[in-house]
């Protein structure tokens, strides 16, 4: 090859080498800058996406510190031997506020999403956006039972809102993304993956069903901000209740978080499914006795007449192993269950009868208002008097049954029960409803001007 040759192909050689560079500094611009792979992934994408949805929820309450005239003597036994003396307003007032989050689901309406927990104190409720607009929000219902909330707020212009998820095909392992404010830092933003799916745990007054458990951090300030997949869409509602986990979090599943959503909207509450069964657990002599392979399900021990259950066939006796294709292993399960369906859902239940497995189909009703009066003397041995004008006022209590031994009389007039305040008869038929699967009630009693606590436990 002459000299001249090899000077043409050793150019046309850098050429092309030149020219391949170019490309690449077009297609990878941090190439040549120290940077050698582009910073924008999928995480980036989700978070510009969604962060205009999440809101910053600020709670101002008032509280009242009893001032003892014998505090200078350090005693708690003063305190408690003179508290009965004093008038509980007697005290200095102060102002509190708690921080939390919450995600805009409905920006045309202006709904917004959070934690029960976040909004449990009465006082002014104010939503912070993240352009630092603020608007007093309304609280349009809440469900203590689930942990959720749903707020309104009046804005002149639409809101940005986050697209819905499904949290039912979630995978273990899975990138997610939680947004919100903990300890007052607005939009954090954490990742983790999914730890597990379908998790029960126990707080101080509740059992929880069904959650999602996460390693993203979820700290004090992040309830009620969204759990989010790798595409920015909503998957389940963040809460930080459960106190002293370190590299655990917790997140309600957001299908199981939609019904709640349609009956806080529509009705300001939750309306509970009800088929019309009563069941225990099932123990090894019972699960002998009615020949089941293996100890496992729940015992119908009633059915209601003029019941969805009733009409489908179910019987005293039947052994109900799964709802849906979800295996049932106690009253606890059963329960949990059933609280995600609503009002007019159909669901299967896989039952044990006469020796052999079968399927029953049946759609849920709400529990018939008509029936809570006959309800509350069969669990609780009270009955409550329907003209009463003044509050929900004690007609007659069971002789012999718990409340008559505690000391409660006609008269009395009841207040609360759990955390529903009642004002009316309807208030009262509605608490019982709600909590009839529970083992117990508390009452807040008033008779003259003293007010007292009792809890009474649930007849079964």
């Amino acid at each position: 090859m002459t000299n001249i040759a090899k000077q043409i192909k050793y150019k046309q050689a850098i050429a092309l080498f030149l020219s391949g560079l170019a490309v690449l500094m077009v297609l990878f611009p941090a190439v040549g800058q120290g940077q050698p792979y582009p910073r924008r992934n999928a995480i980036v994408d989700a978070v510009q996406k969604v962060s205009t949805a999440v809101v910053n929820i600020s709670l101002e309450y008032e509280i009242r510190k009893r001032i003892s005239p014998f505090s200078e003597f350090s005693n708690p036994l003063f305190d408690e031997f003179f508290k009965d003396f004093f008038d509980p307003g007697f005290g200095r007032q102060y102002k509190r506020t708690s921080l939390g989050s919450g995600v805009i689901i409905d920006g045309q309406r202006g709904y917004i999403l959070t934690n029960a927990h976040v909004v449990e104190k009465t006082g002014t409720v104010t939503i912070t956006l993240n352009d630092e607009r603020e608007y007093e929000a309304e609280i349009v219902g809440v469900d203590p039972d689930s942990d959720l909330a749903v707020l309104h707020i009046k804005a002149n212009d639409p809101l940005p809102s986050i697209a819905m998820g499904d949290s039912r095909d979630l995978l273990i392992g899975e990138t997610v993304i939680a947004i919100g404010n903990p300890f007052g830092f607005s939009n954090t933003v954490t990742t983790g993956v999914i730890s597990a799916a379908n998790r029960s745990f126990r707080t101080r007054d509740r059992v929880f069903h069904d959650f999602i458990q996460t390693d993203a951090s979820i700290n004090p300030g992040n309830s009620g901000g969204p759990l989010l997949n790798i595409n920015g869409e909503l998957i389940g509602i963040n809460t930080a209740i459960y106190a002293g986990a370190q590299g655990i979090g917790f997140a309600i599943p957001i299908n199981k978080a939609k019904r709640i959503i349609e009956d806080l909207i529509a009705h300001g509450e939750v309306i509970d499914a009800w088929i019309g069964l009563w069941v225990q657990d099932l123990d090894s002599s019972l699960a002998n006795y009615y020949n089941i392979p293996k100890k496992q399900g729940v015992l119908i021990s009633g059915v209601d007449p003029d019941s969805p259950a009733r009409e489908a066939g179910l019987s005293e006796g039947d052994v109900i192993l799964a709802i849906d294709g979800r295996k049932v292993v106690s009253i606890e399960d059963y329960q949990a269950r059933l609280r995600n369906y609503g009002v007019k859902d159909r669901l299967t239940l896989s039952i044990w009868a006469q020796g052999q497995k079968r399927d029953i189909r049946l759609e849920a009703r709400a529990f018939p208002i008509a029936k809570a009066p006959q309800l509350a003397y069969t669990l609780l041995g009270l009955k409550i008097d329907p003209q009463a004008k003044a509050g929900v006022v004690v007609a007659a209590v069971q002789k012999g049954g718990f409340l008559a031994r505690t000391g409660v009389r006609t008269g009395d007039v009841i207040r609360q029960v759990n955390e529903f305040l009642v004002r009316e008869p309807v208030d009262f038929y509605k608490a019982v409803i709600k909590y009839r699967e529970q083992e117990s009630m508390v009452f807040l009693l008033q008779r003259e001007s003293q007010r007292y606590y009792i809890t009474v436990p649930v007849n079964r």
